[in-house]
């Protein structure tokens, strides 16, 4: 099996290969500060790179050289990214942006249209950030993996906005979603089922985002999620990433995280086998592979680790990691 995994750090993009039995990590370096990546599956070697204040870029060789994006986004802060496939299997790619909008291009990056409803909404006037005053960003983007002109945006800090019309209309936060919104997800095998992270812990959407419900049983102080998962084949198997606040999850000299599981009905539970000791440890970033069946990897400054029984149990990754890496903070894990 040869596959790569991609993530961010600061001005460095690192590859993690396997081929076969035999893992590697290649970092390169860019003169950006990265904050988000995806990877577009309809084009050999594309990712595109959100920076904190150099616009949006993309890469045709996994990020060796990136170029910026054509003209049509406002903003030089791209702060989430997703790509969505449409029923004729061409790719569309969406960016969100600090102050909060959303801009998405059909043509690979060359050109873009942006939907100005959506800060348009009646609760706009609360949305903030409060590390950077007077400002707030869109911090998640899901299209729904089923119906592609319903889209969910996660506000940081406002809420969850869904629009049912491809972006052009928008409905506002719903009663009992998280208006911390870290990370939205959702599951091919669950229609209408929307997963959130949040600030102030879990929530979901059984029918598309009309109405929501938090469940933090379980999670003790551990209610900062951040990251989310779903098992590939079961919607019910949910990973998060997790800590008792903001200040503990991302600065490694001062973090304290774990990992979080959740099946079906059950309460929330800390997983430790094979994990690091949670001081120390930054928030994780998460992904699943449906290749790999009931597989998930979980990344962040201490190293790569792979879970092949539903996240019950991990394993770390064999990697010779660069001297300065337990100081990174870790984002944005990504499949090829």
């Amino acid at each position: 099996m040869c596959f790569s995994l991609f993530f961010i750090a600061d001005n460095s993009l690192y590859e993690v290969k396997k081929d076969g039995e035999l893992w590697e990590l290649k970092e390169r370096k860019h003169p950006y500060a990265f904050h988000c990546l995806s990877l577009d599956p309809t084009r050999e070697g594309r990712l595109y790179a959100g920076s904190f204040d150099h616009g949006l870029l993309f890469s045709d060789d996994y990020g060796r050289n990136f170029q910026k994006v054509g003209e049509g986004i406002s903003s030089d802060r791209v702060l989430s990214l997703a790509v969505s496939i449409d029923e004729d299997g061409r790719s569309r790619v969406w960016a969100g942006t600090e102050p909060s909008e959303l801009f998405c291009s059909k043509d690979g990056g060359k050109s873009w249209t942006n939907f100005p409803e959506l800060p348009k909404l009646p609760s706009h006037t609360s949305w903030s950030f409060p590390p950077r005053p007077y400002t707030h960003h869109v911090q998640s983007i899901q299209v729904d993996l089923l119906e592609a002109e319903r889209i969910f945006v996660g506000i940081e800090l406002g809420g969850v906005m869904r629009s049912m019309d491809g972006g052009e209309t928008w409905e506002d936060r719903k009663e009992a979603s998280q208006h911390d919104c870290h990370t939205l997800t959702m599951n091919e095998k669950t229609e209408d089922r929307i997963y959130e992270a949040a600030g102030d812990g879990f929530a979901e959407s059984r029918d598309g985002g009309a109405t929501w419900k938090t469940d933090n049983e379980g999670l003790g102080d551990y209610t900062y999620l951040v990251d989310i998962q779903t098992d590939p084949d079961d919607g019910d198997v949910i990973i998060a990433s997790a800590a008792k606040s903001a200040r503990t999850a991302y600065q490694p000299s001062r973090a304290h995280t774990v990992l979080v599981r959740k099946e079906g009905d059950a309460p929330w539970e800390i997983i430790s086998e094979g994990l690091p000791v949670a001081d120390g440890s930054s928030i994780f970033s998460l992904i699943s592979r449906p290749q790999e069946g009931s597989s998930f990897y979980a990344v962040n400054n201490l190293g790569l680790y792979h879970s092949i029984d539903q996240g019950r149990s991990w394993e770390k990754v064999p990697l010779r990691l660069p001297g300065d890496f337990k100081e990174k903070r870790i984002r944005a894990l990504v499949a090829s």
